[in-house]
């Protein structure tokens, strides 16, 4: 049983927004793309076995089709609508899952009618829980493609519906309540041996044959906890369930070798097997921050490679290929001329260049390297940063790339680090010196994109730069800062060197050391960076990308030193993620060297937390998935910025800066960088600090301090940069709704 499309297009109402800016031109795997249908809810849509003819499901109150009925598409008429619908089921009760039979001149579908020529209601959503019907009237019906029922394959009590036939056209797959539970049966093509094929708890539905006709491929609810093995139960007996937690299974079609494919929560469903039977198809709002937001997915049969297809609507599910796999159809509320509109697409399909899937067991690799005790923190200077120089270098050359300039890949430069970082009074230095790693991508473009990150770190906290007292001699080892960020721009290296397309621009990948103490790797580079590379338009920065949160939050700073930006941010962003822009390219990173340098940057950043700058910050902490995702973000930018016949760089106002001012003083905490309306939200405090001895704690909502008005880290920065060491100040702050007081002395 699928949903009423118009209930849960109708749930969602306060969700839906208006069409994504140029969604569309990040479904790169779907080109062509027709409208079939204008108007309704048209859903279901599956494709003859010559691929001329579609069945689908229909409802329309202004077609007067008032409840769900089976129609016939006819894919040869020389333009795409509704007027190309006919009618094959009854037109009574309600119908549901309707598929062809081999010989392309029957249609199987499920109907109530024989119960009641009555239109049975949908249930209504329960405690804010949207519910899928299992009307227990369904039947399993064979008509021809003139309306005409030839046979009746169940009569049972009970649900029997969501039927399909093998594409060797011997067995019809189809789920069924006559065990007590919604399972998957299997019978002959004449309605003859019946076989169970599933037998756990929990709704098993949804199924497609592979098209070998040896695998089926279904969605299960499969509840676990006591608490939901009981509401499972409650709401079946009433002959509803609550489709809001349902992960991708594949089986024999004898039931055996029973393989759960996602883990991904929330609900996935609607799956189809790709026409090599190598990957599924299938519609999922894991996701989503709000629930409601479901998106064309492909993930390999071993639940590896998942890669979002469509981004375009908040609806779009009920995927299938054409049998010889040129087209996909699907349905979608994109392009609706009316609210609750639901209609079928059509696209001519375009497989995936493999070599650009985002490989999160190399980004694994690289992280674990980087930020293992064996490289002690990698300082700028040490042996430990030499070792990083040539792990990364290892990479280039493993890849095929060119020096930046000379005969290596290292790019060497001296400095004087300061060892008190915060003390603006003295200047305590000593002669440091540091080598960026850095390698190009000759496309023979007009144009270069540098695409960057720091691979320095803390080491033993020898510059002092810790946010733990006391810490110095312990291993800080930056996984999220930033070995995140250099494992991003080792697969982008990888994905952009061994793809199959020739991007409009030249790369340069380059690792930065020395940002630790002030930027210093970036700053050298970028000097000269003009002077050998004159046709640079862009930096991408990759400045901690590892601790994506639950709610899905990231930074990406930059955006106001192109016009282009903007908008390249919202059409590419992942779906689901909450993403807060910075116009300024100036913040406290190495975007900021080049932006210096009249070049358009941008920056990605998940935040910071209760780790940052501490021994902590280590690789079992880090968000795998959501470094992959951003990564996926900004190839898709990469490319996208390539493609711009001109990339216009602007600067951005001095007060849009937002720049880090001088301070002398600290409070101890790890400010929260996202945009928020109340004020600086606290994500972590340091122990035996100023915010912690004053009361202050991680979740703490900071409104003010003194006289300064705190609306983000930025005041809040400004504030400290009017504080002496020893002052002390009311700091008003927010914490479970309630506004408190209190005295801080800073240092």
């Amino acid at each position: 049983m699928y949903p009423n499309i118009s209930k849960l297009n109708s749930f969602a109402k306060f969700f839906f927004i208006l069409l994504s800016l140029n969604a569309v031109g990040q479904e790169k795997n779907l080109k062509n793309i027709q409208k079939l249908t204008n108007g309704g809810d048209n859903a279901e849509a599956y494709f003859s076995p010559n691929s001329s003819l579609l069945t689908l499901q229909v409802s329309n109150p202004k077609a007067n089709i008032l409840c769900d009925q089976i129609y016939m598409y006819d894919l040869q008429s020389k333009s795409y609508s509704s007027e190309n619908l006919k009618l094959i089921s009854t037109g009574k009760g309600r119908t549901t899952c309707s598929y062809f039979m081999p010989d392309g001149k029957h249609i199987i579908y499920a109907s109530t009618h024989a119960s009641s020529e009555a239109c049975p209601a949908p249930p209504k959503p329960r405690e804010g829980k949207y519910l899928w019907a299992v009307y227990p009237e369904f039947d399993i019906y064979i008509a021809d493609l003139n309306g005409n029922i030839v046979k009746q394959l169940t009569n049972t009590p009970g649900y029997d519906a969501e039927a399909v036939v093998s594409p060797d056209g011997k067995k019809i797959a189809f789920t069924s309540t006559r065990s007590g539970d919604l399972e998957l049966w299997t019978m002959d093509i004449d309605g003859s041996n019946l076989k169970q094929v599933t037998n756990g708890l929990g709704y098993d539905g949804g199924s497609f044959f592979s098209h070998d006709s040896k695998k089926l491929v279904f969605r299960s609810s499969r509840p676990k906890t006591e608490k939901d093995i009981k509401e499972y139960k409650d709401l079946l007996a009433e002959n509803v369930v609550a489709p809001t937690e349902m992960e991708i299974y594949t089986c024999n079609v004898d039931g055996t070798d029973v393989k759960q494919v996602t883990h991904l929560g929330k609900a996935n469903w609607a799956p189809f097997f790709s026409p090599n039977d190598k990957k599924i198809i299938f519609s999922s709002n894991h996701h989503s921050t709000r629930g409601y937001d479901f998106q064309l997915y492909m993930i390999d049969v071993d639940g590896s490679n998942l890669k979002q297809i469509t981004w375009e609507s908040e609806f779009n599910a009920f995927p299938m290929f054409s049998p010889d796999g040129k087209k996909l159809v699907w349905s979608s509320n994109r392009q609706q001329t009316a609210a609750r509109e639901t209609n079928v697409f059509i696209a001519d399909w375009v497989d995936s260049d493999e070599t650009e899937n985002v490989k999160p067991e190399l980004l694994n690799k690289h992280i674990s390297y980087l930020a293992s005790d064996e490289l002690k923190g990698r300082l700028t200077g040490s042996v430990g940063e030499q070792k990083a120089a040539d792990y990364i270098s290892a990479q280039f050359k493993a890849l095929g790339l060119k020096p930046y300039s000379g005969k290596t890949y290292l790019q060497k430069f001296d400095y004087k680090v300061r060892l008190s970082p915060n003390d603006s009074i003295t200047d305590k230095s000593e002669t440091n010196n540091g080598r960026n790693v850095i390698a190009y991508l000759d496309n023979k473009a007009a144009k270069t994109i540098v695409i960057g990150a720091h691979y320095d770190h803390l080491g033993l906290n020898e510059h002092n730069n810790s946010t733990k007292p006391n810490s110095k001699g312990e291993i800080h080892n930056g996984a999220d800062d930033n070995a995140s960020g250099v494992s991003g721009v080792l697969e982008l290296a990888r994905m952009l060197t061994k793809n199959k397309t020739t991007e409009k621009a030249n790369y340069i990948f380059a690792l930065f050391s020395g940002e630790e103490d002030g930027l210093i790797g970036s700053k050298h580079m970028a000097e000269t960076l003009k002077t050998l590379y004159p046709n640079v338009v862009a930096m991408i920065n990759m400045d901690m990308i590892g601790r994506l949160s639950d709610k899905k939050e990231m930074i990406v700073g930059g955006v106001g030193t192109s016009p282009e930006f903007k908008k390249l941010v919202e059409k590419n962003k992942p779906a689901g993620f909450n993403v807060t822009t910075e116009d300024s390219g100036i913040g406290p990173t190495d975007h900021t060297s080049f932006y210096l340098k009249d070049i358009s940057v941008l920056n990605f950043f998940t935040g910071t937390h209760g780790d940052y700058h501490k021994p902590s910050d280590d690789t079992d902490k880090i968000n795998f998935t959501g470094v992959k995702n951003i990564v996926e973000f900004v190839f898709r930018m990469a490319n996208d910025v390539a493609d711009l016949d001109k990339l216009e760089f602007t600067k951005t106002k001095a007060n849009a800066g937002k720049t880090r001012p001088k301070y002398k003083v600290t409070m101890g905490i790890m400010p929260d960088y996202s945009e928020h309306p109340d004020g600086l939200h606290v994500d972590g405090v340091t122990e035996n600090r100023p915010a912690q001895v004053a009361g202050i704690k991680e979740g703490d909502v900071i409104t003010k301090i003194g006289t300064t008005t705190i609306k983000d880290v930025y005041n809040y920065m400004e504030a400290l940069g009017k504080i002496n060491p020893g002052d002390e100040l009311e700091v008003t702050y927010v914490r479970d709704g309630e506004t408190k007081v209190t005295k801080v002395k800073f240092e």
